[in-house]
């Protein structure tokens, strides 16, 4: 589902097509560089900012983009110190992005390492069991534009409160697109927004600090691939045979794990780095013992490292996480076998920051207001 906004956003720009843009209007091409140099490096906050740029040409500028396209709702931060962002567009459709810090000892919080999760679509289509992103379907796709957008909004958030921010371009360490919605649905729209992410004339974001998520459409993880982008790919797998995987996620059905196993390793082996597999542990529906012994196989027959997540409470959903002692069980069969894993410590429960619970929430309350 394509939105087609009445100005499109300075954010979904490249450096080529915004060049065309300009010398349509009989503007040299090298302003397209002075504008982009404003919004990212300078961090222009308006277009009379940008004062090297005639008032004519600040007066076009304002009339054919939307310098952001997005705005703040409310943040809420967790005791953790995980930052959830909930952003409206211009459509008044609601997304989440969230801020992961990880403080390291003996220095203050605002240097501690961030991760910045984003989103690709407003609501989901793929109908996983288990999500609260996908419990009102999926509204629409964002745009490349929509999506670097999160990214700039972080980066004028972070300017305001860290120093490090004012020292560095962008103050975060790194993204993972694993927000709200399937990003390889809606492949032009990310792979353009990455790209403007690592372009030098962007945000000049490292492509190796970049990981994409993916519930599995294996042949836009093929069409990955062979993009010269360099990032990192995870995969959602959440089920170690097609019978368990099927029961919560319907895209199982399409692309069982026959297609999607050799799908990761023709990735893996082409970029020539180790593929993620993200497991949320759910009790009773994939916390056994044998699909942890699945599991250790999976990882090491495509040489993945293995994420396992507590499942986050979702409210309407019947879903719980396994007790610590399970979860610890289920990943010492995969450390035994001597598969990378990580058991991760939830981030953020106190402010709903599974993916699309803040939203879902926000729209109920909006959907009673205007009862």
């Amino acid at each position: 589902m394509k939105f087609t906004p009445a100005k499109p956003p300075l954010t979904g720009e490249t450096l080529e097509s915004l060049t065309a843009r300009l010398r349509e209007h009989g503007e040299p091409a090298y302003r397209a560089k002075q504008i982009l140099e404003w919004l990212y490096k300078k961090r222009a906050r308006s277009w009379d900012d940008m004062t090297n740029l005639s008032k004519s040409l600040r007066a076009w500028l304002a009339d054919t983009f939307e310098l952001l396209p997005l705005s703040l709702v409310h943040g809420k931060q967790s005791l953790d110190v995980t930052d959830k962002l909930l952003l409206e567009l211009t459509d008044r459709s609601l997304i989440e992005t969230v801020i992961i810090r990880a403080p390291q000892e003996g220095v203050g919080l605002e240097h501690s390492r961030k991760t910045i999760c984003i989103s690709t679509q407003v609501g989901c289509a793929m109908g996983c069991k288990f999500c609260a992103s996908g419990l009102a379907g999926l509204k629409r796709d964002l745009n490349a534009g929509e999506i670097v957008a999160q990214l700039l909004h972080v980066c004028y958030r972070e300017d305001a409160r860290t120093p490090r921010a004012r020292q560095e371009l962008v103050s975060f360490d790194n993204i993972v697109v694993m927000g709200m919605g399937e990003p390889l649905a809606n492949y032009e729209a990310i792979t353009t927004a990455l790209k403007i992410t690592n372009a030098d004339w962007g945000l000049g974001f490292g492509a190796r600090r970049i990981t994409l998520s993916t519930s599995g459409l294996v042949p836009n993880i093929l069409k990955l691939a062979d993009e010269p982008l360099g990032i990192r790919l995870a995969i959602s797998l959440h089920g170690a045979t097609d019978e368990v995987r099927t029961q919560i996620m319907p895209v199982n059905k399409a692309y069982p794990l026959a297609k999607l196993i050799p799908a990761i390793k023709a990735f893996s082996e082409k970029h020539g780095r180790m593929v993620t597999l993200e497991f949320i542990l759910i009790e009773d529906v994939n916390d056994s013992l044998d699909q942890a012994e699945k599991l250790r196989d999976i990882a090491a027959d495509v040489h993945a490292h293995v994420n396992l997540i507590p499942y986050n409470t979702v409210e309407g959903l019947p879903w719980k996480r396994p007790s610590i002692a399970r979860q610890e069980a289920f990943a010492n069969i995969l450390r035994s076998a001597r598969v990378s894993v990580t058991l991760r410590r939830e981030k953020g429960h106190d402010i709903e920051a599974a993916c699309g619970q803040l939203r879902l929430k926000t729209e109920k309350e909006r959907e009673a207001a205007n009862a």
